[in-house]
Parts: C-alpha cells; sequence; structure tokens
C-alpha cells in the first residue's frame, strides 16, 4: 500500500468531507445527516404510519428538488401565511407562517426551501422560531433553522429519536404545554406520534383563535368533521382512551379556527365544536355493536 503524507491524508479527508450531501428521502421528504452515500433505508418510511413508495426506497438532494419545484406563498388571514410546494411533492402537506409583533413563527416545515422562498419570507418579517407538529413534517428543518440566522426548533422531547439530521439548533421541550412569544403556545396530545404537538395563535381569527393542527386532528373532506389516525396512509385508527385525551386537551384551549396540514383543509368557524362532535361519532364507530346503515 503505497505511503500517505499528511498533506494526502487532509486532501482525502477534504474530498470526503466536501462529497458528503444531506440527502433527502424522496417519499416523505426527511433530510438525513449528511454522508458519502444515499441512507439504505429511511426509518420514518419503514413505520407502519408511513410507506415506502412503489418505486422502492428513492432518494434525491435539496438542489435537485430545487430545480423542479417552487414554493407559492399566500396570506390566509391577517398575520398568516401558508406556503405550498408545487407541484406536489412527498407528503404535500403545507407550513405556515404566523407574524407576531415579537417574530413570526414557521409551524411545521416543507422539504423545499430556496432563494426565492428566503427572500419572500424575509419581506413578511423573517422567521424567530421554528415548531414542526410531528416527524412526518421534519423534512428540512435544519436547513430553514440555518437560513434565517440559526433559529430555534421546538420539537417535543417525546419524538427525539425520530429526528434523522441531529442538531444544536434543536430544542427538545417536555410536560404539557410551552409558551413561545407573542402569545404562541405548543401543546402536547400525543397520538399519531408519542411527541405530537399542536400550536395555539390567540389572535388569530380575529382574535377568537386559531388551532394549527398538523394532521391531528386532521380536517376531513366534510370540512364540518375531523378524525383522529395512528396511520393515515394505512387507514390505523386510534384507540378510545387517545381520541379522548386529545379530545380534552383541543377542549381546554380557546380557540375557533382550524388549519389543517393540507390544503384546503380548514374549518373557519367552530372548530372547537366540530373536534367535539366528531370525537363523540369517532368513538361510537369503535363500539362493537356500532352498525353502519
Amino acid at each position: 500500500m503505497p505511503h500517505m503524507t499528511p498533506r494526502t491524508s487532509l486532501s482525502k479527508r477534504y474530498a470526503n468531507e466536501t462529497a458528503m450531501k444531506p440527502f433527502l428521502c424522496k417519499t416523505c421528504g426527511t433530510q438525513f445527516a449528511p454522508s458519502i452515500q444515499s441512507p439504505p433505508h429511511c426509518p420514518i418510511c419503514e413505520d407502519e404510519r408511513q410507506f415506502v413508495g412503489y418505486g422502492g426506497q428513492e432518494w434525491l438532494t435539496l438542489p435537485q428538488l430545487q430545480q423542479t419545484h417552487r414554493n407559492a406563498i399566500r396570506e390566509e388571514e391577517p398575520g398568516l401565511h401558508s406556503i405550498l410546494t408545487e407541484p406536489d411533492f412527498a407528503i404535500g402537506e403545507r407550513a405556515f407562517l404566523v407574524q407576531t409583533n415579537e417574530g413570526n413563527l414557521l409551524w411545521d416545515c416543507l422539504a423545499l426551501i430556496d432563494p426565492g422562498t428566503i427572500e419572500r419570507v424575509r419581506s413578511l418579517g423573517g422567521i424567530r422560531a421554528i415548531a414542526i407538529s410531528h416527524p412526518h413534517f421534519y423534512t428540512t428543518m435544519i436547513e430553514w433553522s440555518r437560513a434565517f440566522g440559526d433559529v430555534p426548533i421546538h420539537l417535543n422531547a417525546r419524538d427525539q429519536s425520530w429526528v434523522m439530521r441531529p442538531d444544536a439548533g434543536i430544542r427538545f421541550w417536555n410536560g404539557d404545554r410551552f409558551d413561545l412569544f407573542g402569545g404562541l403556545s405548543l401543546h402536547w396530545t400525543g397520538g399519531h406520534f408519542d411527541g405530537f404537538q399542536v400550536a395555539l395563535w390567540p389572535d388569530g381569527a380575529g382574535g377568537q383563535g386559531v388551532l394549527l393542527a398538523g394532521d391531528q386532528p386532521q380536517v376531513c373532506a366534510d370540512r364540518r368533521w375531523v378524525t383522529f389516525m395512528y396511520s393515515y396512509p394505512n387507514y390505523i385508527p386510534l384507540g378510545p382512551k387517545t381520541v379522548e385525551r386529545v379530545s380534552s386537551t383541543l377542549q381546554a384551549l380557546r380557540f375557533d379556527r382550524l388549519y389543517g396540514a393540507f390544503p384546503n383543509r380548514t374549518i373557519l368557524h367552530d372548530a372547537k365544536g366540530a373536534i367535539a362532535r366528531s370525537a363523540e361519532r369517532y368513538l361510537r364507530a369503535l363500539e362493537p355493536a356500532f352498525v353502519v346503515g
């Protein structure tokens, strides 16, 4: 084996480091820690709440995604903008920028971040912090944090094991409630994931309060109703005790409007009532004697 001088050794190490890339899972959009080769598998997609795509495990990089997709940013109401990737990518969720007089919160996250998105978000006041409902939407949270000055990312500690790209900017919190700024707060519900959290924006909906719920509860196609699922793509329901806890936790909060994770999944009025009615219907459906028709 040829002798390797210190200079050669350093050059080889530098070449390896520059060759490392933070690969993205094409099915769920999760970004992994930088590596020379794509990861062998995606634990998030292999979990029974998700799935591996029909083509098998596929990977791409953020620069590749930037070549084919763009983010659309629209005002949902004063102080709230949605961010949605077009055409549809991975799970297809939307993120939200919540504006307050003490700074802005990015709620949930998208795999795509590009110069155009950064410029537009900066024009809206930038980002002071990031909070994400659950691991399916962690995506490129580290890229978003770094793009806006290494802002903190607030995740519930119960989901710490699902972070595929660890970073010093991630702040794990415990307990049932975590207060942010500008009246914003995070609330633990569990259910879909052990650490599932929602965000409450009291000033939203003209002061009536807004719940940013991710996909639990999930707003149904009939937007008078919501549902509660352990796995949405694989149709695995949550059990009665969990649904009762989620509903009870949300009933204790003050809000009138609910924004779900996906386009058009919004309940404009009486969202808390819709959750209560839906929980009752859901629990009836789980009773052994319940028969449809």
